[in-house]
């Protein structure tokens, strides 16, 4: 629903499983139509990590016959950059115990180098238990459970923002306390200890999250789908003690003050009730 609310018709606001109509429009005719279109070597990365040779893998492909398949249609190119609608507030009612709240504003793309400083500047709102958001909204005033920060850099554009969960009573307070936070990190940015330790926090994040052969296997196919040059371990820690303060001061202020978010509340007391 929030992704709806900010990008409109664009499919950035569709949601992934379709609808009941869509799914129920879907017959073997559609589904082999799909296959023949976009599941073929122009269309797909293949990515390995592991006890693996890359002759191996190469040899296992071609007597398959993936590597001789012929050029088929490609699927159909995706639609340009989508402006997101006006930041706005908005509540649905539901049934429910408790009040969903979602912020989600526009940011960079998964090639921009400004990427990182987003990255700090979410982790250290809400990306663990020592974030301020955690601490201020739950630690400090009990008003939710679960409160954290998100983002996701596709190939043309980023968005990021906050989640929380809290009682219908409480939505309002909630939601006041993170603008808070929001805007004080939107006009003062991070201090120099702040962000050396979000640095610190990011770096151990990178480190642990290559320590699986799943992960190494999704991080070799993003760099193919995204176009990146290959990095390596050190050269990712380097890249991220390389932001500079000024830099996660410009992200802050033009991305993270509470008026450029959309806001959406689902439950039977909200924002806009």
């Amino acid at each position: 629903l929030h992704n709806e609310q900010m990008w409109g018709a664009h499919p950035y606001g569709y949601n992934i499983l379709g609808t009941r109509e869509t799914v129920k429009s879907l017959g073997v005719r559609e589904l082999r139509e799909l296959h023949e279109r976009v599941y073929h070597p122009a269309q797909i990365v293949v990515a390995a990590s592991g006890n693996v040779r890359h002759e191996a893998l190469l040899d296992a492909l071609e007597q398959t016959g993936w590597l001789a398949s012929p050029a088929r249609p490609g699927a159909a190119e995706p639609p340009p950059v989508p402006a997101m609608l006006a930041p706005e507030r908005r509540h649905i009612d539901r049934e429910g115990a408790q009040t969903h709240v979602v912020y989600g504003g526009v940011t960079v793309p998964q090639g921009d180098p400004r990427r990182h400083a987003v990255i700090l500047l979410s982790n250290w709102l809400g990306g663990g238990m020592s974030s301020r958001l955690f601490q201020r909204v739950r630690e400090d005033l009990g008003l939710a459970y679960s409160v954290y920060t998100y983002h996701q850099f596709h190939a043309d554009i980023g968005m990021h923002g906050v989640y929380v969960g809290t009682a219908p009573d409480q939505v309002g307070e909630a939601c006041a306390a993170i603008d808070a936070e929001l805007e004080d990190v939107a006009t003062n940015g991070l201090s120099e200890e702040e962000l050396r330790m979000a640095k610190s926090q990011l770096k151990g994040q990178v480190i642990l999250g290559l320590e699986s052969v799943t992960a190494r296997m999704y991080r070799a196919a993003g760099v193919e789908l995204y176009g990146d040059p290959y990095r390596t371990l050190d050269e990712m820690l380097a890249e991220i003690d390389a932001v500079e303060p000024a830099v996660v001061a410009e992200v802050a202020r033009e991305q993270f003050a509470p008026g450029t978010h959309t806001v959406l509340s689902l439950g039977p007391k909200g924002l806009a009730a």
